[in-house]
């Protein structure tokens, strides 16, 4: 017969100041679950009394990292990887221990005998877990029509998710010392201080909001760790590569051809960005005006439409499509959105290897259309509040502040001059 329970490390908590709930204690089990026994499944044994009750956790183990004499995860045969993976399970152990002490605490302090039940099914509760209460905010920001939004509060979600090993934690939890490990998880694994911090600023954000909601307390959770913007490594291109972009013989390849024009007509475009060029409408073109909202802001721009976009948009002709580019087909069953990242991730994959045949140093993407139009309009002396304008920044006080009294003739007479230079 397999045996249920292995190694068991017992960890008495105590409390000075409730020194009549002495008898409780708190077991660490690990129960097999494999018939050969070399694996096995770590579970919390609440002991109350004469009484126990056994919790399962979400944590796997091999029987070999187990110290039967320590009673504790080992890793001293692990490799650099599994370490690190043993190390996290040994926190979010500790994590749940003291979970469960606290919510039987909180049973105790109340008066009332509590049952194993009781505690079990207030463990198991996690509506006041961080990814039920950021589930609730992204739901309402997409319902809101904020979808960009949502898009990195779930981005950020997931990736606290790969950080916690799919593990739980509830808002009140959160603390300075975890987002500092999770900050050095985030930079262990490539990611960039600026998309750090980009992070840590919607954790933020909806630590705040549990705080408000009385889900949580100001810890300072986020005193330790970065949240500022750092100066972005340089994406601009001079006018001579964009010329040279302009002229690459890619004849014989339409997907790399089909990416070089949207990277330019983005550039003609003032650097509109891709997600604005997929959703133009044939209706937004007017006696030479095209007249569109950003979708990331919602505000309105209008473009003075020249020959160089035209010959773009006539070679890639949509028919009776209501969309001036080919980027959405509104009669596909996929969802318009879905098809746009679709596309982006085509495109920007392209756009590499144009870069790449071109020996550029960075990654080419439809991101670098809009800096080099900056940068180039800003080598032509175009004022400040004028590129800001053309490019529909609504984000910097400076902007706010002019835009009321800018004449747009200003802006399309920038981009004229810009596209003669080309």
């Amino acid at each position: 017969m397999n045996a249920l329970f292995m190694h068991i490390w017992t960890l008495i908590l105590t409390n000075s100041d409730i020194t009549r709930f002495m008898k409780r204690q708190i077991k660490i089990a690990m129960r097999l679950l494999a018939e050969d026994g070399t694996s096995g499944t770590v579970c919390y044994r609440l002991t109350y009394g004469r009484k126990s009750r056994d919790v399962a956790s979400t944590h796997k183990v091999l029987v070999s990292e187990w110290d039967a004499l320590k009673g504790e995860i080992t890793d001293r045969d692990a490799d650099g990887d599994r370490r690190d993976f043993l190390h996290d399970v040994r926190l979010l152990l500790a994590e749940d221990v003291d979970r469960l002490h606290r919510i039987a605490t909180s049973f105790e302090e109340s008066g009332r005998r509590w049952r194993f039940d009781d505690v079990v099914s207030a463990f198991r509760d996690r509506s006041e877990s961080l990814s039920a209460f950021m589930g609730d905010i992204i739901t309402s920001m997409v319902n809101c029509g904020k979808i960009r939004t949502a898009e990195g509060y779930r981005s950020a979600l997931n990736s606290f998710m790969r950080f916690r090993r799919g593990h739980e934690i509830d808002l009140a939890d959160m603390s300075a010392e975890m987002m500092l490990r999770y900050e050095a998880f985030l930079r262990r694994n490539g990611v960039s201080k600026n998309s750090s911090s980009f992070y840590m600023r919607i954790f933020r954000a909806v630590h705040n909001r549990a705080i408000d909601s009385g889900l949580a307390s100001a810890n300072g959770a986020f005193r330790h760790v970065y949240t500022g913007v750092d100066k972005t490594v340089k994406r601009a291109l001079p006018l001579t590569m964009v010329r040279r972009i302009k002229e690459i013989d890619l004849k014989g390849c339409r997907r790399t051809e089909y990416a070089r024009d949207m990277f330019l007509l983005s550039f003609y475009l003032r650097g509109m960005s891709f997600v604005d060029m997929s959703y133009m409408r044939k209706s937004d073109l007017k006696r030479g005006i095209l007249t569109y909202r950003r979708r990331k802001t919602g505000q309105a721009l209008t473009v003075k439409w020249e020959k160089c976009m035209q010959e773009i948009v006539d070679r890639y002709a949509t028919g009776d499509s209501v969309y001036l580019l080919p980027i959405i087909d509104s009669n596909s069953n996929v969802d318009e959105r879905r098809q746009y990242l679709n596309m982006a991730h085509n495109v920007n994959r392209s756009l590499k290897t144009i870069g790449e045949l071109l020996g550029l140093s960075m990654p080419l993407t439809m991101y670098v259309a809009r800096h080099s139009w900056a940068s180039i309009a800003r080598s032509k002396n175009v004022p400040l509040s004028v590129i800001s304008a053309g490019m529909g920044h609504d984000s910097e006080a400076t902007t706010r502040i002019y835009l009321a009294e800018l004449d747009t003739v200003a802006v399309d007479k920038a981009n004229s001059m810009i596209l003669r230079s080309l």
